[in-house]
């Protein structure tokens, strides 16, 4: 976006998308998914964008609503990262400036950021942290969705582990202990993921106590996802992590997210592309990142008892790319 430009308005508000059922993680369980929506627009063309505050990381949708309110018109990205710090906010509006561009360009976000062929993914489905009965019969009744990610919560989860894959032979398994492991408990458990054929175990020790996989060798690859939020904290993860999680809430939008995402590359570094639990209007950005990651965890859309009318089609697991009424 270059040259003489309007100063784009900025509108923002807060939607809540109830869930089929109770998500739970090992911090708490939620029943909605409680987005930001933003649109921004020069009179004639406009974009939106879709975010979650996330309280792991200080947020709450009253200080986004109230952050973006206070930032006034905007020209172009460029500007925007140096006004905000990255997170949900400026997550929203990032993504909602490369809607914009795209369709004021008569164009497509992916053709934008280098990728114009889009191709369809498989996305993991997320069983919800719960007794390893209930999670085996949980991945019993998902039989045509081909990769599963467990949410893990600490004690009993080799007994989750070990029920899903006698429930689930055939599935691709991943795992997210959502910190709630300890050094401790790394070895018996990383065996057991292993003996059990999991790909990776996402964040199993707090962020505080990343310096515990320091020079160890797991069977299992390990990935960050708390412990990573733009490509500025990736240095400090060599040497601890194989693989990252981005998420564009965490790297302030498409635009940080594709810079860790290079950097990650970069480093040989392994890479997740998860979001928050939300609509397609959330996720549809993240597909760009997932064209050639290793792990997509984009089931956002899945979990709502109802998306949005213009959501991202799935099928059996695969993820179609979004359309143009949608996003991007």
């Amino acid at each position: 976006m270059t040259g003489h430009r309007p100063l784009l308005q900025i509108t923002a508000r807060h939607e809540v998308w109830p869930l089929r059922e109770a998500f739970k993680i090992s911090r708490g369980t939620k029943t909605t998914a409680s987005v930001i929506v933003v649109t921004v627009s020069d009179g004639m063309c406009s974009g939106r964008g879709e975010a979650v505050p996330y309280a792991r990381y200080g947020e709450t949708i009253a200080q986004s609503l109230a952050a973006i309110s206070a930032l006034g018109p905007v020209v172009d990205r460029r500007e925007l990262a140096q006004r905000m710090r990255p997170g949900a906010a400026l997550n929203a509006i990032d993504c909602a400036l490369w809607d914009f561009e795209a369709k004021r360009q008569d164009t497509t976000a992916s053709a934008l950021a280098g990728c114009a062929l889009m191709k369809p993914v498989v996305t993991a489905f997320t069983l919800s942290l719960d007794t390893p009965d209930a999670m085996a019969e949980k991945a019993r009744a998902a039989a045509n969705l081909p990769l599963l990610k467990l949410k893990l919560g600490g004690a009993g989860d080799a007994a989750r582990m070990q029920a899903v894959r006698a429930a689930r032979p055939d599935a691709r398994l991943i795992a997210d202990a959502n910190e709630a492991w300890t050094p401790a408990m790394l070895p018996d458990l990383m065996a057991q993921a292993a003996r059990l054929k999991f790909e990776t175990i996402e964040q199993p020790l707090p962020e505080t106590a990343d310096e515990a996989l320091r020079g160890a060798r797991w069977p299992v690859p390990i990935c960050a996802d708390e412990s990573i939020h733009t490509a500025a904290g990736l240095p400090r993860l060599i040497g601890l992590y194989d693989a990252i999680n981005i998420k564009l809430d965490k790297a302030g939008g498409l635009t940080g997210a594709l810079e860790l995402h290079r950097a990650a590359r970069a480093a040989g570094i392994k890479i997740m592309v998860g979001s928050m639990v939300a609509t397609s209007l959330a996720v549809a950005p993240a597909m760009i990142l997932a064209q050639d990651a290793e792990w997509t965890d984009l089931d956002g859309p899945l979990l709502l008892a109802n998306d949005r009318a213009d959501g991202i089609a799935i099928s059996n697991g695969v993820m179609s790319p979004p359309g143009p009424a949608l996003w991007g």
